[in-house]
């Protein structure tokens, strides 16, 4: 009994550390196919100012009832904030028509931290975005030349993608939480954000190294140093 009850949480870990490994591959995919057709996708001198990614692919999400939406993803940053694409650090979203719903399909959300400041409310326990975080829809396509003052001052860029069509997407009301269970799983032991994001003393995982490639291939380099946080 004892060798079975054994074996059944070895089963178990493994599982869920898959998991969290399944994660990273399909938030790699949904970058790798948003930026591959730049005059549609996220502009990349955006994507160079951005100190973090944040993506929620959409097979991880579920309807919390009319108008609830509900979702898991995976943030990374820069290392030190302009650095390389760092360790990932696993979150839950959700709240009342966040945009991961459009026509009742289920969609892929993608959103940049502009800022070492949005950065840091982002290690906290929780926080709503729009309130305590500012947060606008993203411009599309090669630059930001069209960018409105409210895009261009904003913390959060906030995008979405549903049945091929990808745009700016609102994310004010929704509440970002961290997951430290999913963390405990991809690292094998208790890891904090800030620890992983800011910190930069957790390495990242083998399961990593497909989402920092990704994101290295559309931005070597940029951000800002996260020296004064």
């Amino acid at each position: 009994m004892k060798r079975l009850t054994l074996v059944f949480l070895l089963l178990a870990f493994c599982a869920t550390a898959f998991a969290g490994e399944s994660q990273l591959q399909k938030a790699t995919n949904v970058m790798n196919e948003i930026m591959s057709t730049p005059d549609k996708g996220i502009p990349h001198d955006l994507l160079d100012k951005a100190v973090c990614v944040g993506i929620i692919p959409s097979e991880v999400k579920f309807a919390l009832g009319f108008g609830g939406t509900y979702g898991r993803g995976v943030l990374v940053c820069r290392k030190g904030g302009n650095g390389r694409w760092d360790a990932p650090s696993m979150f839950t979203m959700g709240g009342a028509s966040v945009g991961f719903q459009i026509g009742g399909k289920a969609t892929d959300v993608v959103f940049l931290v502009m800022n070492p400041g949005g950065m840091k409310k982002l290690v906290q326990d929780s926080v709503k975005l729009g309130a305590e975080l500012s947060v606008a829809a993203g411009p599309v396509g090669r630059s930001a030349e069209g960018a409105t003052d409210a895009q261009l001052h904003a913390e959060i860029l906030s995008y979405s993608r549903s049945r091929g069509l990808f745009g700016g997407a609102s994310l004010d009301g929704a509440v970002y939480k961290q997951d430290e269970g999913d963390n405990e799983k991809v690292y094998g032991r208790r890891v904090t954000a800030k620890e992983i994001l800011i910190d930069g003393t957790v390495q990242p995982t083998s399961a990593a190294q497909g989402l920092d490639g990704t994101l290295t291939k559309f931005s070597p380099s940029g951000g800002r140093t996260f020296a004064s946080l």
